[in-house]
């Protein structure tokens, strides 16, 4: 299992949702992901996580207040909906929170979120991410609340999970839904998903192109644009939704199908619905 989730973890691509321009943004109707390919300039993962570093540390070390895809802010942005479901949480286990962040670069999401989480009781932060992610996380972020590792089973090696976060990963990866599959085998307590791109009508899924901002860093690549009730009715098979919200910011295609992003929190049933 261990060497199948490896390929799933996206680039690190997750929150740059500005409205589509005439340059930038999310174009096409692919029939496949490999069509999507074709028509993609890929990325240079090098670039991207050296970038991501360099304004990490300057987070880190005070420098900066929020940093996001790279990009340096002098205010944070929050995720309230987010926060508030990780400490809900962290109130049902006596104040101790343990995340696995799938797919969550350096650590955006905490550095982000550490103001409040510090006031837990006791909280690790386990951030499962592609090999090159993994070695600059250890080398220059890893401490005793924040850890990196290569894939799921390393992670439960070491922890008890209460919380599995998945932060705009699903619309970056070839296989979405065998993705999700392999996810739900580990019966995570609760899952909570954010900025998932769906159609705002009960339009089917859609395969797009994105075409990153330079000054964020060069990138083309697939995206998926999913329809709404054929995730829900997926994670329905063994998982109660708690509540759903929307994303703090919305996007639109450059065709100008207008786009909500969405996140959900989700409790495991212990009675299947299969």
């Amino acid at each position: 299992m261990s060497k199948i989730i490896k390929q799933f973890v996206p680039p690190i691509l997750t929150n740059l949702y500005k409205k589509a321009t005439s340059k930038y943004g999310w174009f096409g109707n692919y029939t496949s992901w490999q069509e999507a390919q074709n028509d993609s300039t890929g990325y240079d993962s090098l670039t991207i996580v050296e970038k991501v570093k360099e304004a990490l540390l300057k987070v880190k070390n005070g420098e900066a207040v929020y940093e996001r895809d790279s990009v340096l802010f002098d205010k944070i942005e929050y995720s309230w909906p987010v926060l508030a479901t990780l400490m809900w949480i962290a109130n049902q286990d006596n104040g101790k929170l343990n995340v696995l962040d799938f797919g969550g670069s350096l650590g955006s999401t905490y550095f982000q979120n550490q103001k409040f989480l510090s006031d837990l009781m006791d909280v690790k932060w386990n951030i499962v991410e592609q090999d090159k992610f993994v070695e600059y996380g250890k080398k220059y972020f890893e401490d005793d609340k924040l850890k990196f590792y290569e894939n799921i089973d390393l992670c439960l090696n070491e922890n008890r999970i209460n919380v599995i976060l998945l932060s705009c990963v699903l619309p970056y990866v070839e296989n979405p839904y065998e993705l999700l599959e392999m996810i739900l085998q580990y019966k995570f307590e609760f899952i909570l998903f954010d900025r998932m791109p769906f159609f705002e009508d009960n339009t089917p899924s859609r395969i797009t192109i994105h075409k990153v901002d330079p000054t964020v860093y060069p990138a083309t690549i697939p995206t998926h644009i999913f329809n709404e009730s054929s995730f829900t009715k997926f994670m329905k098979r063994e998982y109660d939704l708690i509540s759903d919200f929307e994303s703090e910011l919305k996007i639109q295609l450059a065709d100008g199908t207008k786009i909500s992003n969405k996140g959900f929190i989700y409790k495991y049933s212990k009675h299947s619905k299969l």
